[in-house]
């Protein structure tokens, strides 16, 4: 059973930095993608980040230049480095991955989120 957890969350002022982590477990498969969602009260879940298992890295314009997302493929684990963080940034953060089947099937794994508040 693939588990992910994520860590790294919690009330931050604005101009502050904040570093997400998400380790994932129980894969027979290797891991593919490895990123970061989040959803901020009454908006629809959209992508942070993202890095896939060669290195290339994708970020929404509205974190870029801000952020930096990582991964230790040896861990299984991803970072989300989040810095000058704004009001805006406030919401719940979820981990996710997929990976691919020999049958070529792909299946996405979330985690429960962690909580990014930004207030003074």
């Amino acid at each position: 059973q693939v588990q992910l957890v994520e860590s790294g969350g919690g009330l931050v002022q604005p101009g502050g930095s904040l570093r997400l982590s998400c380790a994932a477990s129980g894969n027979i498969f290797p891991f593919n993608v490895m990123g970061w969602y989040r959803q901020a009260p009454g908006k629809e879940r959209e992508l942070v980040a993202s890095v896939s298992n060669g290195g290339t890295a994708d970020y929404a314009d509205s974190v870029k230049g801000r952020s930096t997302i990582s991964r230790d493929s040896a861990l299984n684990t991803v970072y989300l480095q989040m810095n000058s963080l704004i009001p805006e940034d406030t919401a719940v953060y979820y981990c996710y991955t997929d990976l691919i089947t020999p049958g070529r099937t792909k299946i996405i794994y979330w985690g429960k989120g962690t909580l990014v508040t930004v207030s003074s």
